[in-house]
């Protein structure tokens, strides 16, 4: 078989299933992990000749997308601010207003390290470890740990600092069933489960089929929930003039200002997203405005 051919029977197998631009982008994206050849090269060669092997992961990789599986998790892999993070079945994908949320923690901490002593930060959720380590990479000098409850998870987090070559202290811990955390931190970022029962149904088939429930989901009747714990954890784990920062629901942006207010922290402050949704949320202890 030769590429052409491998292009089209590619294609014809998931017409109608996804858009034409999503067909090619996967394609693409496969070529280049199992050819080694990019988007320009496939277009400049199209008569070269693809072996068996490389036609059989074609093939397994066509079976994964007509049940909808990430094509991140098909190669294992998925890009975040930048820089490589492996994946699978036990960690988030990592989306692009998270990036949002990493710049924006960026923007604010950057005007601080000219102090002598080293930030530190906690990151509540890790999963992949995308935001830790987008953190550790961009503010040399830095202290960074991060939690999850998911052993696995931690896992690919410790293999993608490794990776990305920086140091993040991983710990596994229900941050629903801690008291206290290990000690105090400049800041603490945390992008929880926050997505409502009820909204499943506006949610694509790769998401609900695939990614972990336990990372995205939270109870109709107590939205809330993990916002509520972490909040009252950084109130007495902040040092002072340190900032909390959420990734949130833009249908709980109303009401989370309220609830970080009640337990004490100021100068609260929602962000909207490059798409205009309220998506990130910022706030501190004792900081002077």
């Amino acid at each position: 078989m030769i590429i052409k051919e491998l292009k089209s029977d590619f294609k014809n197998s998931l017409i109608g299933l996804y858009p034409s631009e999503e067909i090619q982008s996967f394609f693409n994206i496969l070529s280049e992990k199992y050819l080694g050849l990019s988007r320009i090269e496939i277009a400049l060669n199209p008569e070269n000749i693809v072996s068996e092997e490389d036609s059989e992961d074609f093939q397994k990789a066509l079976i994964r997308l007509k049940n909808h599986e990430p094509i991140q998790y098909i190669i294992g892999e998925a890009q975040f601010y930048g820089l490589p993070f492996k994946v699978n079945k036990h960690t988030l994908i990592p989306r692009p207003e998270t990036e949002e949320l990493v710049e924006w923690i960026l923007s604010k901490q950057k005007l601080i390290t000219h102090n002598s002593k080293p930030i530190t930060i906690l990151d509540i959720g890790t999963g992949s470890g995308c935001i830790a380590i987008s953190l550790a990479k961009n503010l040399p000098g830095s202290k960074i740990s991060a939690l999850d409850i998911s052993e696995e998870a931690l896992k690919v987090a410790q293999q993608n600092a490794e990776l990305n070559k920086v140091e993040v202290e991983f710990f596994q811990a229900d941050i629903l069933k801690t008291k206290r955390l290990p000690k105090q931190y400049d800041v603490i970022v945390s992008n929880p489960p926050y997505v409502r029962e009820l909204e499943k149904k506006q949610m694509q088939q790769n998401v609900l089929k695939h990614e972990p429930d336990s990372a995205l989901f939270v109870k109709d009747d107590d939205p809330l929930l993990f916002y509520h714990t972490i909040s009252h954890l950084a109130k007495t784990n902040l040092k002072a003039n340190g900032k909390l920062f959420f990734e949130i629901n833009e249908y709980l942006a109303d009401e989370l200002p309220q609830l970080l207010k009640n337990e004490g922290f100021q100068n609260i402050e929602v962000k909207k997203d490059i798409f205009g949704k309220n998506r990130m949320i910022k706030c501190s202890l004792n900081e002077p405005t």
